[in-house]
């Protein structure tokens, strides 16, 4: 099958690396894994001998069909092909909550992200990769970057390299997911200001007086002249609680 430009599909042919991928998600016999995006099904038939259900939704009618037949000819009788748009299942219908109470549920999906968004995603504070998207994700889950995937395991070719990351959510996130978009905004206007003094990125996100958010800074025991990107994703989630918006 030919690979669509519009959805801008590169199928992970290296069996070497498929098998890395598949061991990165520590499958057990007891799991369930949601394939987002399984292409022709390679990764699927690394994945479905080795977990207890494998759902893979696929958007590419063909691809899903294609999958589907796959699974079936290689006798992977665990698998259910959904073809669909990951953002718009209705997860409800599909994973009935007697299931989720009885299972592990794990996600891995074949996401077209460079090894430079993998490492803003990854970064640590203080870099120069870290960024207001290093600590929307972080406040989340813990992230580890495993391993780069070089442009030639694709078929066709990327035009940049890419990477795995591993994101396992944190046991108690430092936000509420509906709080999501106010610690992405309050972020986003901090490190639009990366290199000014804190005292002054906060009042002008916060919309506060100087010596009010220098106070503030103070009172939580952060330095009103340190610059935002060395500040870790909790005290990015403080800050935001202090000026009112969450």
């Amino acid at each position: 099958m030919t690979p669509g430009r519009r959805l801008g599909q590169h199928f992970l042919t290296d069996p070497e690396l498929l098998r890395r991928i598949a061991a990165a998600l520590d499958p057990s016999p007891a799991d369930v894994v949601i394939e987002i995006g399984p292409g022709r099904g390679s990764l699927t038939a690394q994945l479905a001998p080795r977990v207890a259900r494998v759902i893979a939704i696929e958007k590419d009618r063909k691809l899903a069909r294609d999958c589907g037949v796959r699974s079936a000819d290689c006798g992977l009788d665990n698998v259910e092909v959904v073809e669909g748009d990951a953002l718009k299942v209705d997860w409800q219908a599909l994973i009935p909550q007697s299931a989720i109470r009885n299972a592990q549920f794990k996600i891995v999906g074949n996401i077209p992200y460079s090894s430079e968004v993998a490492e803003r995603i990854a970064a640590a504070p203080g870099g120069k990769a870290y960024g207001a998207l290093s600590v929307g994700v972080q406040a989340a889950c813990q992230v580890e970057l495993l391993f780069r995937v070089r442009a030639g395991a694709f078929r066709p070719p990327p035009r940049v390299e890419s990477a795995l990351l591993r994101l396992t959510p944190l046991a108690e996130p430092l936000i509420r997911p509906e709080d999501g978009p106010a610690l992405r905004r309050f972020v986003t206007a901090c490190f639009s200001r990366r290199r000014k003094q804190l005292r002054n990125v906060l009042a002008a996100a916060a919309g506060r007086p100087a010596e009010a958010a220098s106070a503030g800074l103070a009172a939580l025991g952060l330095d009103p002249a340190a610059r935002p990107e060395t500040l870790p994703p909790a005290a990015f989630v403080r800050l935001l609680r202090w000026s009112g918006r969450l």
